[in-house]
């Protein structure tokens, strides 16, 4: 048996962090099984669906990573209502399922007394039966068809990540699952498309586990194989309360692109979202494929933590090349209006200044001062810049002027000699050199700082 996977997305908004999780797991179990990871488009919502939402969901799986197999045969359920009405046909020529006529009014009714009594809310008055004798067809009125659920025992399931889950049948109503005007509905789609996309293993959030004996019955219905279940908890923002975009939480994928994080580093941390390996928390997708497993997943919801997103994203930030990560940072400083040019090689800046940034964003302002001198913050100067600094940067600069090597180790061995000179501490030539140069008092070595920068740009900016 091959293992396969699917994500089936709604495309009727954007692609939030838990959709990624739910994706992520799933192509790590079917990676880990060296089975397929299948994708879905589930848009039978033809109000809400669009073709935008559809777009920004294949944006955000493209920039995680995570592709499905095939990409080039997305299944779209839109594109398969006459699969749907084929199995709609059997299963009502198998007596699984029946037409309903009841209208909107006594339907209004049904849900009144379900609420007050807490039953299901279908009575199944239109449901066949033998010895009963049905309603009259009423005229003017298109029938939906209702699935024949069964009225005795419990649908149960062993969940992979939540134990064994036990559903009354009595307190599930016959799902209709074709609409008046021959549409299908919900949970009848995901059954026909589990079935003919030959998925093993159904993996997504625990919102679904109502849904679950309805569509577990349909399957035995068609006679078909059941598919292992295994429903994730969600993830809570960082008050314990659910993600909302109301709530002012970053919900879509996209913006984490936008804030400087790396892929690799929010699929890095999404991972560690609900599911753990001993203490490791930085890691490969490699690693994380060979290590994932269902059993390991927490059954109780996780929360997010920006302050660990971005601890992950700095560590990932170290690790990458330097020269994928100049492409990354091209745009940003281009955004910034900082000029690419001269002999100051980016990948050079990016090597110094690396591991002092947890984000894309922040690595682009520690190199922007490198090409462009910052303006220095008020507090910075109020503490670092005393009355006799300006004139001291020019004395230093003249020391700087005659050095036949321009390199870091050159440029410090001016230091404790120009010092003792003045008569000074190196935070009272350090500090002032930084604002002087670079426009900041937060820096790399200094001297490190100024080799890169170049002999003729340092004293340019020093004298100017």
């Amino acid at each position: 048996m091959t293992v396969t996977t699917r994500f089936a997305p709604s495309p009727t908004g954007y692609l939030h962090i838990g959709g990624v999780r739910t994706a992520l797991y799933s192509w790590a179990f079917a990676q880990h099984h060296r089975g397929k990871f299948l994708l879905r488009i589930e848009d039978t919502d033809l109000e809400r669906s669009t073709q935008e939402s559809v777009e920004i969901i294949l944006q955000g799986l493209n920039w995680v990573g995570l592709h499905a197999a095939n990409q080039d045969k997305i299944v779209y359920q839109t594109q398969r209502f006459d699969r749907y009405k084929e199995v709609v046909k059997q299963l009502l020529e198998q007596g699984h399922a029946y037409l309903c006529y009841c209208s909107k009014e006594e339907l209004a009714e049904m849900r009144e007394r379900a609420e007050r009594e807490g039953t299901a809310t279908y009575d199944r008055r239109w449901r066949p039966e033998v010895g009963k004798t049905l309603p009259e067809i009423p005229q003017g009125i298109e029938p939906v068809v209702r699935f024949k659920n069964p009225l005795d025992g419990v649908t149960a399931w062993t969940d992979l990540v939540k134990g064994e889950i036990s559903i009354p049948n009595a307190a599930l109503d016959d799902l209709i699952i074709a609409r008046a005007d021959g549409t299908p509905t919900y949970n009848f789609c995901v059954v026909v498309d589990d079935l003919d996309m030959g998925v093993t293993h159904v993996i997504r959030g625990d919102d679904h586990v109502n849904n679950t004996p309805k569509q577990i019955n349909i399957f035995k219905a068609l006679g078909a194989k059941l598919p292992e279940f295994a429903h994730l908890p969600m993830i809570l923002n960082e008050q314990g309360k659910k993600i909302s975009k109301r709530s002012g939480d970053t919900v879509a994928i996209t913006e984490y692109e936008d804030m400087g994080i790396l892929p690799e580093a929010m699929l890095n941390y999404l991972a560690r979202l609900g599911w753990a390996h001993g203490d490791d928390e930085f890691f490969t997708m490699e690693q994380f494929t060979q290590w994932f497993d269902l059993k390991d997943v927490s059954a109780s919801p996780s929360r997010m933590d920006s302050k660990k997103l971005l601890w992950i994203n700095g560590e990932h930030i170290k690790a990458a090349d330097n020269a994928r990560l100049v492409d990354l940072l091209i745009p940003r400083l281009q955004k910034l209006g900082v000029p690419i040019s001269g002999s100051l090689k980016l990948e050079d800046v990016i090597a110094l200044v690396k591991d002092r940034a947890q984000d894309l964003n922040a690595l682009a302002n520690e190199c922007a001062y490198f090409y462009v001198k910052a303006t220095p913050d008020e507090a910075d100067v109020a503490k670092h810049w005393d009355e006799d600094a300006a004139a001291r940067m020019q004395r230093f600069a003249d020391k700087l002027a005659q050095l036949e090597t321009w390199s870091a180790e050159s440029i410090h061995d001016l230091f404790k000699p120009f010092c003792d000179e003045e008569g000074i501490k190196m935070g009272k030539l350090g500090m002032p050199l930084r604002l002087a140069v670079c426009g900041t008092a937060k820096t790399p070595s200094v001297d490190a700082v100024l080799a890169l920068i170049g002999k003729e740009e340092v004293l340019r900016r020093m004298r100017g």
